[in-house]
């Protein structure tokens, strides 16, 4: 039996400094779809669902653009690697490395994210 995630309780957390952070519950997270999430630094994170249920997070902050916009781009796959598009010049970013797939001297910071 499947679970809907608004009735789990279930939480999206970041390794950050060594120590997981909740930052929202898996509520919020819709497969496909980005949301940006403040971190107590002040940084901000793309946090993305694929439709396994597996969570990811990214910097939000576009390297190229310096907008921190990532969150809202669009998701897809290349080769079965999870990626994310930015909305303004269309660059790709790998979900789990945070490499650039376009530019090989650039990337973001990639969190790692689990449910709990």
């Amino acid at each position: 039996m499947t679970l809907a995630p608004e009735t789990t309780g279930l939480k999206v957390q970041l390794l950050l400094d060594q120590d997981w952070f909740t930052v929202c519950g898996l509520d919020r997270l819709t497969p496909g779809r980005g949301v940006a999430a403040l971190l107590p630094d002040g940084r901000q994170a793309a946090l993305f669902l694929d439709r396994d249920g597996r969570a990811y997070a990214i910097d939000n902050r576009d390297p190229f653009t310096g907008a921190a916009v990532l969150s809202r781009g669009l998701v897809g796959s290349e080769r079965g690697r999870p990626f994310v598009a930015s909305p303004l010049l269309k660059q790709r970013f790998d979900l789990e490395t945070g490499r650039c797939l376009d530019d090989d001297e650039v990337s973001v910071a990639a969190h790692p994210a689990r449910i709990a």
